[in-house]
């Protein structure tokens, strides 16, 4: 068995990433575009098509209609890209990938300072950052 990580995003649009990269803007964080999705991180010994079919023969995880599933390389959040997880809780995460005007992945300073200032609240959450 091996830690794997996967990612469910929306297909529709997110009001929630919207409302977050509206909030980062007027609170002056250089920031063009959010994504969110829920991470999840569990022990599985199969192959990425095995992992993606039990993901998406949960009901209450995935729904196709309004779900896309991306399994990460790395169990790991990726560059642009912070992982929140409430206290306790540290095999499911909220993933907040950043960009810039540009298209390129926020830095971690961006990072930083946006779970500062909005997406992390440090009494009941933590933040894990790109490596």
């Amino acid at each position: 068995m091996s830690e794997r990580a996967v990612a469910i995003s929306l297909k529709i649009p997110d009001n929630a990433a919207y409302t977050a990269l509206t909030t980062l803007q007027r609170l002056g964080i250089d920031v063009a575009r959010v994504e969110r999705s829920e991470i999840l991180v569990l022990s599985f010994g199969g192959d990425d098509e095995t992992l993606a079919k039990s993901i998406e023969a949960d009901e209450a995880t995935f729904n196709p209609n309004k779900h896309r599933l991306t399994i990460l390389d790395t169990p790991a959040p990726r560059q642009g890209e912070v992982w929140i997880a409430e206290t306790g809780r540290l095999q499911r995460y909220v993933g907040w990938r950043l960009s810039d005007a540009a298209g390129h992945p926020a830095g971690i300073a961006t990072l930083r300072t946006a779970c500062e200032r909005l997406l992390c609240n440090p009494a009941i959450e933590k933040a894990t950052y790109p490596s």
